[in-house]
């Protein structure tokens, strides 16, 4: 079939090419991103029918105020004790980042990734949470494990694949599991633990257990076939479920317009759904907890999943694979108008008289002192490169319940080559 002509009076078609606004070199001003007065956004009930509250997925439920304190209708108003650990734990999470991140560059470990300046994002909703509520988290949750008391020790193991390690050297360091503190096995393909959070879920809700599920992905994963599959289930089902999506702006090197930011706001995925959406100041410690606070609530009470966009910025690179230099202005960091999590949380407990610089300083060198004693300990279990940490016929372990005939074969191939090749780590 011949193509007809372009007709002459129509213009032609052409595509939009996100393009991000500031690139290596450029001055940064983020005036264009709105940032509503904290304490104004209304809390409906967590009974109400997601279409009255629809403009919840637009604004941003801000809860400290400018002059550091806690406002408004999303206030959680938690105790002194409570705040000090959360602001505990963020920074905990913070310098064990540091840590593991220079391990990463002397050669310790392959790979590491930080999530700096999203602290909020994961600690204070695992304070929301329920200790034994299920969490699939993607790849910067991190905090999810420490704020849960998960040994550090053991977190280190992992990320040097050493005999130490629970895993024995089978996923890519930083890829954590732990089914006794309610962590789901990290994945690094994206996106695919959101179903896994809704089956989850559901099977919950259908044994009558009264724990729920909530997950989190970066606002590239929204993208994915599997978001949308289990948007859908969730939504059909009213699964006891929350649904994070961490937006900070970047994905590796691509930025958040090429997941749809452009057109509307993540947390607006929900209302196509009939879902309810939130859309929250993800630098916002106090903000984090409320939201996933009422979202807990309407999972407990047989009210539906909800989806909660935390609005935040990746600070450094995507991970130890990845120079941000090469491709964002190396302004856009500080510049960034929601501030530090650590240093807002921080300010808050100042400003209310229950915290000050000098115990800020030596919380910060007694968590230093913690990371750097367990590092010590994890290496004696060895680091990755020095040697083969784990039996090698563990390669086939942990994949069935009952290793089939086949496997069973191929490991004793492969333990018969190793034993005549005279290496010593043939056999357990």
């Amino acid at each position: 079939m011949t193509a007809e002509p372009p007709r002459p009076n129509l213009p032609p078609l052409r595509l939009h090419v996100p393009e991000p606004k500031f690139r290596p070199g450029d001055s940064v001003d983020f005036a264009d991103v709105t940032v509503p007065p904290a304490g104004l956004q209304p809390r409906p009930d967590t009974a109400a029918d997601p279409a009255g509250f629809q403009d919840l997925a637009y604004t941003l439920i801000r809860v400290l105020d400018g002059d550091d304190r806690a406002v408004g209708p999303w206030n959680p108003r938690l105790d002194p004790d409570t705040l000090r650990r959360m602001l505990r734990d963020m920074a905990l999470t913070r310098a064990f980042d540091e840590r593991m991140f220079r391990a990463q560059r002397q050669g310790k470990t392959s790979f590491y990734m930080k999530c700096t300046g999203e602290e909020a994002v994961a600690i204070p909703a695992t304070h929301a949470l329920a200790q034994d509520d299920m969490c699939f988290p993607s790849y910067r949750q991190q905090g999810i494990l420490i704020a849960r008391g998960y040994s550090l020790v053991q977190m280190m193991n992992q990320i040097y694949s050493n005999s130490g390690d629970a895993l024995q050297g089978k996923q890519l360091p930083i890829m954590y599991s732990s089914k006794e503190d309610g962590f789901f096995s990290i994945s690094g393909n994206l996106a695919t633990q959101y179903p896994q959070a809704v089956g989850w879920a559901m099977a919950s809700a259908a044994k009558g257990d009264t724990r729920i599920a909530a997950t989190w992905c970066g606002e590239g994963s929204t993208a994915e076939g599997d978001f949308h599959s289990a948007m859908t289930f969730a939504t059909v089902y009213k699964a006891p479920v929350i649904l994070n999506v961490v937006n900070n702006q970047w994905a590796i090197s691509s930025f958040s317009g090429f997941a749809g930011a452009e057109a509307t706001t993540f947390a607006a995925r929900a209302l196509g759904y009939g879902m309810a959406g939130l859309r929250v100041d993800g630098n916002d410690a106090l903000a984090v907890y409320a939201a996933t606070q009422w979202a807990a609530e309407r999972a407990r009470t047989n009210q539906g999943p909800t989806l909660i966009e935390h609005f935040t910025y990746r600070a450094e690179g995507h991970s130890t694979s990845d120079d941000p230099g090469a491709y964002r202005s190396a302004g856009e960091p500080n510049a960034w108008p929601l501030g530090d999590p650590i240093a807002r949380l921080k300010a808050h407990l100042i400003a209310i008289g229950e915290w000050d610089e000098a115990h800020h300083a030596e919380q910060d060198r007694m968590l230093a002192e913690q990371v750097k004693a367990a590092q010590k300990e994890a290496e004696k279990n060895g680091i990755l490169g020095h040697g083969l940490h784990q039996p090698l016929d563990s390669l086939f372990e942990g994949v069935f319940e009952e290793m089939p005939w086949h496997l069973r074969e191929q490991r004793q191939q492969m333990l018969d080559e190793e034993e005549a090749s005279g290496r010593p780590w043939a056999r357990k």
